[in-house]
Protein backbone atom coordinates (compact mmCIF):
# COMPACT_ATOMS: atom_id res chain seq x y z
CA UNK A 1 0.00 0.00 0.00
CA UNK A 2 1.08 3.47 -0.97
CA UNK A 3 2.29 5.99 1.98
CA UNK A 4 -0.14 8.93 1.53
CA UNK A 5 2.07 11.92 2.09
CA UNK A 6 -0.51 14.45 3.76
CA UNK A 7 0.40 17.64 5.90
CA UNK A 8 -0.95 20.10 8.64
CA UNK A 9 -3.70 22.62 6.99
CA UNK A 10 -3.85 20.45 4.09
CA UNK A 11 -7.57 19.79 2.58
CA UNK A 12 -8.57 16.05 2.38
CA UNK A 13 -11.68 14.04 0.94
CA UNK A 14 -12.38 10.86 3.07
CA UNK A 15 -14.28 7.55 1.37
CA UNK A 16 -17.14 8.39 3.27
CA UNK A 17 -19.10 11.78 3.59
CA UNK A 18 -19.91 13.70 6.22
CA UNK A 19 -23.60 13.77 7.53
CA UNK A 20 -23.43 17.36 6.48
CA UNK A 21 -23.14 16.51 2.86
CA UNK A 22 -19.89 17.93 2.44
CA UNK A 23 -16.73 15.59 2.42
CA UNK A 24 -14.06 18.33 2.89
CA UNK A 25 -11.97 18.26 5.38
CA UNK A 26 -9.31 19.97 6.58
CA UNK A 27 -6.05 18.59 8.68
CA UNK A 28 -6.01 21.00 11.92
CA UNK A 29 -3.81 18.44 14.24
CA UNK A 30 -0.94 15.58 13.56
CA UNK A 31 0.48 13.44 16.09
CA UNK A 32 -0.68 9.93 16.57
CA UNK A 33 -3.68 10.72 16.20
CA UNK A 34 -4.81 13.45 13.51
CA UNK A 35 -7.78 15.82 13.56
CA UNK A 36 -9.77 16.81 11.16
CA UNK A 37 -12.12 19.46 11.32
CA UNK A 38 -15.34 19.59 8.28
CA UNK A 39 -15.04 22.39 5.80
CA UNK A 40 -18.95 21.93 5.83
CA UNK A 41 -20.14 22.26 9.43
CA UNK A 42 -17.10 22.94 11.55
CA UNK A 43 -17.35 19.30 13.62
CA UNK A 44 -14.04 17.76 14.34
CA UNK A 45 -12.92 14.54 14.49
CA UNK A 46 -9.50 12.87 16.15
CA UNK A 47 -9.07 9.65 14.22
CA UNK A 48 -5.95 7.27 14.58
CA UNK A 49 -3.22 8.01 11.88
CA UNK A 50 -3.14 4.68 10.89
CA UNK A 51 -6.82 4.64 10.01
CA UNK A 52 -7.01 8.11 8.85
CA UNK A 53 -4.51 6.84 5.86
CA UNK A 54 -6.79 4.43 5.74
CA UNK A 55 -9.76 6.27 5.13
CA UNK A 56 -8.19 8.75 3.29
CA UNK A 57 -9.35 9.23 -0.54
CA UNK A 58 -6.53 12.12 -1.94
CA UNK A 59 -5.60 15.44 -1.20
CA UNK A 60 -7.45 17.73 -2.76
CA UNK A 61 -5.89 21.28 -1.01
CA UNK A 62 -1.82 20.90 -0.75
CA UNK A 63 -0.95 23.80 2.10
CA UNK A 64 1.73 25.81 1.14
CA UNK A 65 4.09 26.96 4.15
Amino acid sequence: MEEKDFALNDVVEMKKQHPCGTNRWKIIRMGMDVRIKCEGCGHSVLIPRKEFSRKMKKILVKHEG
